[in-house]
């Protein structure tokens, strides 16, 4: 796996835990000579993320929209960086580019582009492993919430298993390395819904 794309917080978050996992994280990408794959600003996690790798000799490829990097938030020491149109090019470009990926602590914008490859892993759309770095039992609340949806019947229990957890950078990355998803029927008693008849 040459490259992880890791989705992160654009602010620090309260805890100093926090950035200090994305440093130790930052430098194990370079150790294993994984390139990162990232939303291309010089802000908050992300951005200390992406320096932390530089300054350990490692690769950063940022893919980063054009509104934002017109507001000066772009990184401009990065081994590369794609200014695109929208976010949703943002998001395809940093999926093709990336073999796995991973969440650290951050806000909406971090839930909302984990979810959507995890997804993706259940629809087949690619065989890539997600995972959540979680920091502090950071995404405990999430696990629960997925946890109910396997329980309610919404979500197959082996899809679920697949979402790779852990509180430790080095083992998350490791995780990361050695796992591949299989595509599993997303229908947990066998049955597609019949398609219904045009009047």
């Amino acid at each position: 796996m040459p490259a992880i794309c890791v989705y992160c917080g654009s602010n620090f978050g309260k805890d100093p835990i926090f950035l200090e996992k994305a440093l130790r994280l930052g430098k194990i990408l370079a150790q294993k000579k994984q390139t990162l794959i990232y939303g291309g600003g010089n802000v908050g996690l992300m951005g200390a993320l992406a320096d932390e790798v530089l300054a350990a000799g490692g690769k950063v490829i940022g893919v980063i929209p054009e509104a934002l990097a017109a507001q000066e938030v772009a990184h401009d020491k990065l081994t590369e960086l794609h200014v695109v149109s929208s976010m949703h090019e943002r998001k395809q470009l940093m999926a093709s580019l990336a073999d796995g990926f991973l969440a650290l602590p951050g806000g909406i914008g971090t839930l909302e582009e984990i979810m959507e490859v995890f997804v993706w892993t259940q629809l087949g759309v690619h065989p890539k492993p997600c995972a959540l770095l979680n920091v502090n039992r950071f995404y405990e609340p999430l696990i629960t919430l997925l946890s109910g949806m396997v329980a309610n019947g919404f979500l197959h229990p082996e899809q679920f298993s697949q979402l790779l957890v852990s509180e430790d950078p080095q083992q998350v990355v490791e995780l990361l390395l050695s796992t591949k998803p299989t595509l599993i029927d997303k229908w947990l008693d066998g049955k597609k819904p019949m398609p219904k008849k045009r009047q």
